[in-house]
């Protein structure tokens, strides 16, 4: 029986080591997929201040032209240094912010809903984009990314946790 819980523990840790090759690619495939089309919605905010401006007026948004721009570059800029990786937990913060007042101010329903109809919440615009923040903030960009080269060239090591 205990060699039989080895073998079941040993290709556990085979099949552990073996997915562990795939955090990078996918931390690559969200920033990549997700991030470049919130450096679009913000270059699409700060290309037309006037239209969204009136929109955040309508959603009663506190000094609207100060909020657009703010969500403007923070989608615009954030998105841009996520997608390719730097400075990349810093800049989760900010995103992670602006996903949240989006939510606040654009999806109140969807975030009374939260437990009671969590598909309403899911189905929000800002969720991916809070979600794909929040993976970038607690795991990094991953090897594929510029904070990443300059960990390799600097030889900076991580804390082991």
């Amino acid at each position: 029986m205990t060699t039989l819980i080895q073998l079941i523990r040993r290709l556990y840790e085979l099949f552990a080591n073996c997915a562990d090759y795939l955090q990078s690619p996918l931390l690559l495939a969200l920033r990549l997929y997700f991030f470049i089309q919130l450096f679009m919605a913000g270059k699409g905010k700060l290309m037309n201040i006037p239209q969204t401006v009136e929109f955040f007026t309508s959603l009663q948004i506190p000094f609207p032209t100060l909020n657009v721009y703010l969500a403007g570059m923070t989608e615009c800029f954030g998105g841009l240094l996520l997608v390719v990786g730097l400075c990349s937990r810093l800049t989760a913060i900010p995103v992670i912010i602006t996903m949240l007042v989006a939510y606040i101010t654009a999806e109140p329903e969807a975030i009374k809903g939260i437990f009671s109809n969590s598909d309403k919440f899911v189905a929000a615009a800002p969720f991916p984009f809070l979600l794909c923040a929040l993976i970038i903030l607690a795991f990094g960009p991953g090897l594929f990314s510029i904070d990443a080269f300059i960990k390799r060239k600097y030889g900076i090591r991580e804390n082991s946790r």
